[in-house]
């Protein structure tokens, strides 16, 4: 007996390629066996949603065995030397020795509508359907995308499938270049070579229609399209990765957009999918695919919208079923055709120093050896508005990323799909033939999930807990603005500790400019439900700093700021997940949503826009509209002021705004008082939150609000691992107690055990500006003094000075500062507050949930 094709899935896991994973794990093991998953993390999803996501459809499809890699802090030397276990967050030509760094391809997939958000989120389908497993991502323990891959490969024979940028494949290829030989395919869906057969494409407006081979071979980055018409966005992501890639000399076969542009979603296909339902991965992957028709811009869906990497993957499980025939290029679903290709990395002309070329300027050796006039250098696109690709009343002159068909010493030989197949029974309305074969493969009773989230419990019961506060005196109304950073989570279990009476949460508003990515608003929703306050709004906040979206697609935006923040350990990673911890929370019923409706501009009504996710400003309008005239509100930001500066701008909110406590700011005693954005070494004396927005902290500080500041110097003395936990020993074991008392033990172990951890002390100082806010006023034991200083925060445009605080006689607002405190007095009041039985957690954690929807 044959034995099964071993198969390995480098994903960045858009919706596409959740069906191309789900329609993998249908087919029959003894014949096709997945291996492993990489996630490709610097394309269309961030890697902490990401990861979980695939943890969970592999649980959900019996299949937990399957190893996933993600991540990885390895790096790239100035000289080309490739360490172990680079992450991929980044692509080659910015990858350095950590996970910070910018956004050059990145910043042109979309932070919100059919992007990152709405990809974490799976549109919000995801955390209501998928069910949850043991496995998830846990930091220093997940498997890397390269041990994965070495694992593998180094195994015996096996087929790659790239469904996203190549980053992580490249990398493995050119640090194991002795493992080449066990890779016997590869099979892409990517790039646009220009074969004009196309049936519809992205096109310059992705608002208005698309007409037929109006585009003759052009790429799909749309946000991009007026400077580089020709990339494809899984190459445009990492166009030298790509390079690598195709000139292994490994065979590959490409499904380009030339291919799956003839097959987009019509009605019928539409309307065939929603008739099979009858197992929950087709559920799944149905209302994934009607959110995503819902929300789409325009009328367009039918036309703009592909099965690109389902298709792929059919295409690719079609030829390794023909690998042994005679006629190996024949193809189920594809024409076929072998094509001389290359990958453009660069502009013409060659050779030049302009700047823009990492890999040559300023070196005298070029990175990776490469030629010094060769392919790779010239002028490599920074951004999406390089003026050198911009040509007046012309076509875009970049070309990075674009898979051109060339002849010559550069050019490699590709087998590529040219085209979907009809299908071979004219009559039927499904007009493509890997239409027939996937509906067919989804719906087969073998291999089926076996179940959703709801049904994997037999006494599940969904929950929405409401607190009865009518005998009681409520206190000061509250907004609590966070970025959702792992300090301020425990920053929110304290206020919803302190008595009804002395702090009403009113709301909570979210800035994911900082140091988590947007979706992770679902960790809010699961907290507060822990804590039994389903009943406080949640807002969200815009997607990029103040001046940073792309002023004609405002989707999109630049990073100059929140690159400061690392992707991996100890960044985005760590804080999306809340260091591994946020799966021990119990569900909310409540989460982000891509429902919505006309009323708030969408194209049209989704089926329930009731739970639509409001965003900040509509949260500030419906508070004030319930409190009483008069009654006003003190708000505490624990993070960039992105949203403070929206809300001090408009006069009807901030005149009712009685003081706003702030968390963040450094104001240096002298040159060695430094601050703490330690990834950007230009700048010395900024504090993060003020550096990730200046010029939303200029704003906030020249306006008429009273701030109270909790600088970075007061936080620093009250940071220790070691008296927060000795008091948290020593208090009553409320759930909430337990639950910070394992995060602050874990970031305390991370600290003392890997460098890329060393700041975790500063997560510590976010929970005093809730304290203080409690306590701060009048006697206390906390023993606060203050002093008034006129501030002054700078916001030029210049990295090396942006976000610093500067004491400004002439120009400066008056701030009250805080500037004593006792530390014991603060730890010992988190902890008793936390170990407080009043006003406890309604559910312990999703362990708790799990026993009670298991029994009767």
């Amino acid at each position: 007996m044959a034995k099964p094709r071993r198969i390995l899935l480098d994903t960045d896991v858009d919706l596409d390629d959740v069906f191309a994973l789900i329609y993998l794990l249908k087919h029959n093991r003894s014949e096709f066996q997945l291996e492993g998953v990489t996630i490709s993390a610097n394309s269309w999803t961030n890697a902490g949603h990401a990861v979980n996501q695939v943890y969970d459809i592999l649980y959900m499809m019996g299949q937990d065995d399957i190893t996933v890699g993600m991540g990885g802090e390895g790096g790239i030397l100035p000289n080309g030397t490739i360490l172990p276990n680079v992450g991929g967050y980044l692509s080659i030509i910015e990858q350095g020795m950590t996970t910070t760094r910018g956004c050059r391809y990145r910043q042109a997939i979309p932070m919100g509508l059919r992007g990152l958000l709405d990809i974490d989120t799976n549109f919000g389908i995801r955390k209501a359907f998928l069910p949850q497993g043991r496995r998830k991502y846990t930091p220093l323990r997940q498997p890397t995308a390269q041990q994965v891959l070495i694992d593998k490969i180094s195994t015996g024979p096996i087929t790659l499938i790239m469904l996203g940028a190549h980053t992580n494949v490249a990398i493995f290829l050119m640090n194991n270049p002795h493992l080449k030989k066990n890779v016997e395919h590869i099979y892409i869906m990517g790039g646009s070579v220009g074969l004009r057969n196309q049936t519809g494409c992205f096109p310059q407006d992705a608002f208005t229609s698309c007409v037929p081979r109006q585009c003759d071979g052009c790429g799909n980055v749309y946000t991009n399209y007026k400077a580089n018409p020709y990339a494809e966005y899984n190459i445009f992501c990492d166009p030298f990765a790509t390079y690598q890639v195709i000139h292994s000399g490994i065979p590959v076969t490409l499904v380009p957009l030339d291919a799956t542009n003839t097959i987009p979603y019509t009605k019928e296909f539409f309307d065939e999918f929603e008739k099979s339902q009858h197992t929950y991965e087709v559920q799944y992957c149905f209302k994934s695919v009607k959110m995503a028709r819902d929300a789409w811009f325009g009328n367009q869906f039918y036309k703009n919208y592909f099965m690109w990497d389902s298709f792929a993957t059919g295409v690719a499980i079609s030829s390794m079923r023909n690998s042994n025939k005679r006629n190996k290029e024949e193809n189920e679903f594809a024409d076929m055709e072998y094509i001389n290709i290359t990958v453009f990395t660069s502009n013409k002309p060659y050779g030049i120093s302009d700047g823009s070329n990492p890999f040559f300027d300023g070196l005298k050796v070029p990175k990776f050896n490469l030629k010094k006039d060769g392919v790779h250098s010239g002028h490599v696109q920074q951004g999406l508005r390089d003026p050198f690709c911009f040509v007046k009343n012309g076509k875009g002159r970049c070309q990075d990323g674009y898979t051109a068909e060339v002849n010559g010493p550069d050019s490699m030989k590709v087998l590529v799909a040219t085209k979907a197949k009809p299908n071979r029974e004219v009559r039927n309305p499904l007009n493509r033939e890997y239409f027939k074969s996937f509906l067919n493969v989804l719906r087969q009773p073998q291999h089926a999930g076996r179940f959703n989230f709801t049904t994997q419990f037999p006494y599940y019961k969904e929950v929405t807990y409401m607190p009865d506060f009518q005998n009681k005196t409520l206190g000061k109304h509250v907004v609590f603005d966070m970025d959702m950073s792992v300090g301020d989570f425990l920053a929110l279990f304290y206020l919803l500790k302190v008595d009804v009476e002395v702090i009403n949460l009113k709301a909570i508003t979210v800035s994911p400019t900082g140091w988590a990515n947007a979706a992770t608003i679902d960790v809010i929703y699961d907290l507060l439900h822990m804590m039994g306050r389903d009943d406080i709004p949640v807002g969200l906040g815009d997607a990029f700093a103040m001046n940073q979206s792309d002023p004609i697609f405002p989707i999109v935006g630049d990073c100059k700021y929140v690159k400061a923040i690392p992707h991996g350990n100890g960044g985005l990673l760590d804080s999306d997940t809340l260091y591994g911890l946020a799966r021990d929370l119990p569900r909310s019923p409540r989460r982000y949503t891509s429902e919505n409706s006309v009323k708030f501009g969408a194209p049209r009504n989704t089926d329930h826009p009731e739970l639509r996710q409001p965003l900040v400003m509509e949260i500030w309008e419906s508070i004030l509209q319930t409190m009483e005239t008069g009654s006003k509100i003190t708000v505490l930001t624990n993070g960039p002021l992105t949203t403070l500066a929206k809300v001090v701008s408009v006069k009807n909110i901030s005149s009712r705004i009685e003081e706003v406590y702030v968390v963040g700011g450094h104001i240096n005693r002298n040159v060695s008082d430094k601050g703490n954005i330690f990834s950007v070494p230009s700048n010395q004396y900024a504090e993060f939150n003020m550096f990730l927005d200046p010029l939303a902290a200029e704003i906030v500080f020249q306006s008429d609000v009273n701030i109270t500041l909790i600088p970075l110097s007061i936080q620093h003395k009250a940071s220790s691992f070691s008296s927060m936990l000795h008091w948290l020993r020593r208090t009553e074991k409320t759930p909430e107690a337990v639950f910070s008392k394992r995060v602050l033990l874990r970031l305390q172990r991370l600290k003392h055990i890997h460098h890329r951890y060393h700041h975790m002390d500063t997560f510590l100082g976010e929970i005093l500006g809730a304290v203080v806010l409690a306590n701060g006023h009048g006697p206390s034991n906390l023993n606060a003094k203050f002093e008034l200083k006129p501030i002054k925060v700078l916001a030029q445009g210049d990295e090396s000075i942006d976000g610093k605080m500067v004491v400004d006689e002439k120009h400066g607002k008056l701030v009250r500062i805080l500037s004593h405190m006792s530390s014991k007095a603060y730890h010992k009041m988190f902890a008793n507050s936390l170990g407080d039985w009043n006003q406890s957690a309604r559910v312990g954690s999703f362990e708790d949930q799990r026993r009670k929807w298991s029994h009767p």
